[in-house]
């Protein structure tokens, strides 16, 4: 199977989803995620690890309901390595950083924490919470800390339900140009 494939796969078994207490589907939030990406002129690389920045939750099974939630699953870190063996790094390293990316802004824009959902508010506390100094000055020594802070961007306004999107399968050549294979 090809990675095209499996990326269909995963998303055609847990794709349609509810994403979490949010009012759109796994495969929404996604397809809107990479939209707003395309919108912001993101390189490639970065309109597809905003696509598929939730690949780890395809990956596990969790709890359908956010309050259900207790310990976090480190999605980040699932999906991260998931695509590192098929993907470049510039596209699994935001991917792995975009949570910490929401506790860094957490810590580093007064404002950010009210633009928050819910569900976002209750995995917060999950992953630790804001950053604390120390920890802003690790993450901005990341190289890729500066794209994983585009991709939470856009993971956060991907939530609006009946936004109208291009499909799945228009980045397929996208995807398909990525893959280490490819190259």
């Amino acid at each position: 199977m090809n990675v095209i494939d499996e990326i269909r796969t995963l998303f055609e078994k847990r794709g349609a989803e509810a994403y979490f207490g949010e009012r759109v589907s796994m495969k929404e939030h996604a397809l809107q995620a990479a939209y707003f990406a395309t919108q912001g002129a993101a390189p490639t690389e970065l309109v597809i690890a905003a696509l598929l920045h939730d690949v780890g939750h395809l990956l596990v099974d969790v709890p359908d309901d956010i309050e259900d939630w207790t310990t976090d699953i480190q999605h980040e870190e699932l999906g991260s390595r998931w695509l590192a063996m098929r993907f470049p790094t510039e596209i699994s390293e935001p991917v792995r950083l975009h949570v910490p990316a929401k506790r860094y802004l957490c810590a580093t824009d007064a404002k950010y924490f009210g633009t928050l959902s819910a569900a976002s508010v209750h995995t917060l506390k999950l992953q630790g919470g804001p950053m604390a100094a120390h920890e802003v000055a690790v993450f901005e020594a990341e190289p890729y800390f500066r794209q994983a802070v585009r991709v939470r961007q856009w993971d956060d306004l991907g939530k609006l339900a009946g936004l109208s999107t291009p499909a799945l399968e228009d980045y397929s050549v996208l995807l398909e140009s990525l893959t280490i294979n490819a190259r």
